[in-house]
């Protein structure tokens, strides 16, 4: 058996289907020969993680919503690879040698429609910041430092990973936040530090002594420091972005209007009074499109494009999210028929503001969709009708039920299921520790998830984003119990709005398609 899953992150991995937005919800996919290959496929590389990790999962997936003659291919796709997922583990269940025969974890199932603004709604820390605005190759990014001998500047480059102590700690931190702690950590280095501090001395003469420490902490100065200097330069970077893109008040709109606190008048005003580029206001349109999908009927798609000033191709993004038939269920929700009965005017939302949690920083109420499934399947409160499971249904004392009782958050201490055995976490779900003896804060933190309830699968057919692999780590830690992401690849905007695009086109090169 060939492991055929690729780590992304300590919580994610990815099939390798870069074109999978194409091959599955393209204009006639469900006729091509690619269809069937690449739902098996990715199957097959699922079902191994769990034969890694001898995990056997309760399988849940999202079921379409038309009836039986009604239904499209793109409908049935969590259906049909949670049924090719569940023939697969089903088989390791008599093959491979010690194999659980009975549930051990919880894999959910959805696509892309389940959440079609997060892809596209500017997402405010720092890990997403960075990929999102800055020209990165992967996670290496290039920069210059002045040149010692006084010549060219060098060209140097870094890599945004978890090996990165820096990255590690403020990758899910607003990009204000993250700005505050960069600069109180070099005020702290430099205060702390040996080599800094002589160096930092007046013109007087530098003792025996003194060169003697300096020599010793320049080693670990230097490598701190560049680390330090490289993340101060990155986030000063963003920021002059941010600035001069004016995303801070595009950014409130988008909120804005996701929440329901904004609607066509602002969207409209905006569109008129800004003059920049047409990506961003192409993923205001995007949103607007999935808050008020009415809005793109008929001839109204063409006036909104005319004002936008976007091209037809940009247009056509827009009506590619239909192939995805994530827009049609906003349909039901607003329909004029609910309104005649409310006595005051309904708010026009797409999310609701999640309760007991407080927006700490601007910008930070945003949040994907999958968080709330997390959570619901977490307590067993997922809706039966809405996600059908492969399983025979378990006693509600395992928690999968709907009268299952929410997991404690209690440090040490969960009323979520437990596994019986030892828990075994693959070498990529592990979270690196870093040993920094001159700054604790640095350190890399570990979670034991040997105390943890059992591991939750949620598995993104289409892409997910970094705000996805985020909520993953937030709600590992709120919940008790390991969330790993998995997905058939990482798409930042730019990224998911030219696979989108290209949804209508007869022949797709991976040429076309910026990665």
């Amino acid at each position: 058996m060939n492991l055929e899953y690729f780590p992304i992150d300590s919580q994610g991995f990815i099939t390798d289907h870069e074109r999978a937005l194409e091959e599955l919800f393209g204009e006639n996919a469900e006729n091509s020969r690619r269809f069937e290959q690449c739902l098996n496929v990715m199957a097959m590389r699922i079902a191994t993680v769990f034969a890694s990790l001898k995990e056997f999962p309760f399988v849940r997936y999202k079921a379409s919503k038309g009836s039986a003659t009604a239904t499209t291919g793109r409908e049935l796709i969590p259906t049909k690879l949670a049924t090719a997922i569940w023939n697969n583990i089903t088989a390791y269940k008599s093959s491979i040698p010690n194999f659980p025969q009975t549930e051990t974890c919880e894999l959910l199932i959805v696509d892309r429609s389940v959440d079609q603004i997060a892809p596209v709604i500017h997402e405010w820390t720092y890990d997403a910041m960075c990929h999102d605005l800055l020209d990165l190759d992967g996670n290496k990014y290039v920069y210059e430092v002045p040149s010692k001998t006084g010549g060219q500047p060098e060209r140097k480059e870094a890599l945004l990973e978890d090996h990165d102590p820096v990255w590690l700690e403020l990758r899910h931190a607003h990009i204000a936040e993250a700005s505050e702690r960069l600069h109180e950590k070099m005020t702290n280095f430099l205060s702390k530090n040996k080599a800094a501090q002589l160096q930092q001395r007046d013109g007087s003469e530098l003792s025996t002594r003194d060169l003697q420490k300096m020599v010793q902490a320049l080693p670990q100065y230097n490598e701190q420091m560049e680390k330090l200097t490289l993340h101060v330069q990155i986030a000063g970077k963003l920021n002059q972005i941010i600035r001069d893109l004016g995303l801070r008040e595009l950014g409130q709109l988008e909120q804005d209007l996701v929440f329901g606190d904004a609607g066509t008048k602002e969207v409209i005003n905006y569109l008129r009074s800004t003059q920049e580029g047409s990506e961003n206001k192409l993923r205001l349109l995007m949103i607007y499109a999935c808050v008020y999908p009415e809005k793109f009927e008929g001839d109204k798609a063409l006036k909104l494009m005319q004002l936008a000033k976007l091209s037809r191709a940009d247009m056509k993004t827009v009506k590619n999210m239909k192939l995805l038939e994530g827009s049609e269920t906003r349909k039901a929700s607003h329909g004029t028929f609910s309104l005649k009965f409310d006595s005051t005017k309904s708010k026009h939302a797409e999310r609701k503001d999640r309760s007991g949690e407080e927006e700490t920083w601007a910008l930070f109420r945003f949040y994907p969709k999958i968080e709330e499934l997390i959570e619901q399947l977490s307590k067993g409160e997922l809706p039966k009708d809405e996600y059908h499971r492969m399983n025979n249904p378990r006693p509600s004392s395992q928690g999968t039920s709907g009268t299952s009782q929410p997991t404690s958050v209690r440090a040490g201490h969960s009323t979520a299921p437990h596994s019986m055995r030892s828990r075994r976490t693959a070498t990529w779900a592990r979270p690196r520790s870093f040993d920094d003896s001159s700054d604790s804060s640095l350190r890399g933190t570990s979670t034991d998830f040997k105390k943890m309830g059992q591991r939750i699968f949620v598995f993104i057919i289409g892409g997910a984003t970094r705000s996805e692999l985020r909520v993953c780590h937030k709600l590992t830690a709120k919940l008790r119990r390991e969330v790993v992401l998995g997905t058939t690849s990482i798409d930042d905007p730019p990224q998911y709005i030219t696979k989108l695009k290209l949804l209508s086109e007869k022949e797709l090169s991976m040429e076309d398609i910026s990665i």
